[in-house]
């Protein structure tokens, strides 16, 4: 890492202002090269640094609203916000507001409002850290709490926010033996077989990475391979496959998988995973609803709002604004219709969405019903180890939320159904 510390925060505040300002993903900004320049020390610092800032935004805003008649331009707003997350979480006051007041001095717009940034970080500083423990959970946007408190009520939205404001431990997938992965990376065994390691660092240093034992994956992302059970030999088909968790999952069960993903990039990041874990699977590269075959087995991972991921990627609910759902909603029929006639009498399907809008999951498949008549909801399928039943959803799927497991650092949202074709 840099000595001063300036170019991972300006780094930082850069996302911050694109994920802000023009409505960015930071994993787009990532993989266009955003922070290529930096060592891959000040790299994890700076992705951190604004994840960190977005999951505590609204803390970070109520208490720099009180030294502030009004706000500065973005850039600055964002090197104030940092500083502030940086500071209440405990970082030291010199380092943090010296690296800061250099970042806005060197901006050949803004380097004027270097007194300002000095000024009101120095008073974060002081009261900050105290008054920042006392304020609640950030709160979701109302564009996306609005359907998500209709869909769940309060009382769980409020859950679900304390979930995503606590963020997410790593989870990790075994090959094979999830016990042997547990001790080795110092994880604990989760009810679902996945492990769980808190405070990894860098994920390529941990053991087993190299030799493939294992991959990130996170435990409700898990599940969808579990429910839809593979066998040895069967042809099993995955619909928008990348990053490829699922994919590998399907192959380490001995299965013949076909995996299918529309991006040339994503699936590239697949072969590299299955190359890491020496796993097998026909790769191909094509849009999921033009695909042609005929399987024993699909596993249907939607395009989706993503909205189950927060706790993962806080950026998502201030970089959209929902404006995309109908079309979503729209493309899971047609995938959903698109698969269903490339399973064979008497297969199984799973559908499942990360995403926490039941008109991306119950919604979905009980219309889904509807239109087929061939189509049953296979609600045995659910009965694997660490699933509670009270998950389970009125149509026979599994519905997954941030707050379930808050004592063991909770999971991502997902929806999950196993839908029988008729013989």
């Amino acid at each position: 890492m840099s000595d001063t510390g300036v170019p991972a925060r300006r780094s930082a505040v850069y996302l911050l202002d694109q994920i802000l300002g023009e409505g960015r993903l930071m994993s787009e900004l990532v993989g266009a090269g955003a922070l290529d320049r930096l060592t891959p020390e000040d790299r994890a610092r700076a992705q951190r640094l604004a994840t960190d800032t977005l999951r505590g935004l609204e803390r970070a805003d109520r208490l720099l609203q009180k030294h502030l008649k009004k706000y500065p331009p973005l850039t600055v707003r964002n090197a104030l916000r940092v500083g502030t997350v940086e500071l209440c979480h405990g970082a030291a006051a010199h380092g943090v507001v010296n690296a800061m007041v250099q970042l806005v001095s060197r901006h050949k717009r803004l380097g004027h409002l270097k007194g300002l940034t000095n000024a009101v970080l120095r008073k974060v500083a002081e009261e900050g850290p105290e008054a920042w423990a006392t304020l609640r959970a950030p709160r979701l946007p109302k564009w996306l709490r609005g359907p998500l408190a209709q869909a769940w009520g309060g009382e769980a939205i409020a859950a679900m926010e304390a979930a995503h404001f606590a963020g997410a431990p790593l989870d990790l997938t075994a090959k094979t033996d999830p016990a042997a992965v547990a001790e080795m990376t110092g994880g604990i065994l989760l009810p679902t077989g996945s492990v769980r390691v808190e405070d990894a660092g860098q994920v390529s240093a941990m053991a087993g990475y190299d030799s493939g034992e294992w991959w990130v994956q996170d435990a409700a992302a898990a599940l969808p391979v579990q429910v839809l059970a593979p066998q040895q030999g069967e042809q099993v088909l995955d619909l928008c496959a990348a990053p490829g968790g699922k994919t590998m999952q399907l192959a380490a069960a001995d299965a013949e998988v076909t995996a299918v993903d529309d991006s040339d990039g994503r699936m590239a990041r697949v072969a590299e995973n299955l190359a890491r874990t020496g796993l097998q699977a026909k790769l191909v590269v094509q849009d999921a609803r033009r695909h042609e075959g005929y399987y024993d087995a699909i596993l249907l991972d939607a395009p989706c709002s993503a909205t189950g991921t927060i706790r993962r990627h806080p950026d998502l609910p201030f970089a959209k604004d929902g404006s995309e759902f109908d079309a979503l909603i729209q493309m899971q029929a047609e995938f959903i219709d698109h698969a269903w006639s490339l399973l064979k009498p008497g297969g199984r399907m799973v559908f499942c969405t990360c995403s926490l809008l039941p008109d991306e999951g119950e919604v979905q498949v009980e219309e889904a019903l509807a239109r087929h008549g061939d189509m049953q909801v296979d609600a045995a399928a659910l009965e694997r180890p660490g699933i509670d039943p009270a998950w389970r959803s009125e149509e026979g799927g599994l519905r997954l939320r941030p707050d379930y497991w808050a004592d063991l650092g909770g999971m991502d949202g997902f929806y999950i159904a196993c839908l029988r074709k008729s013989d």
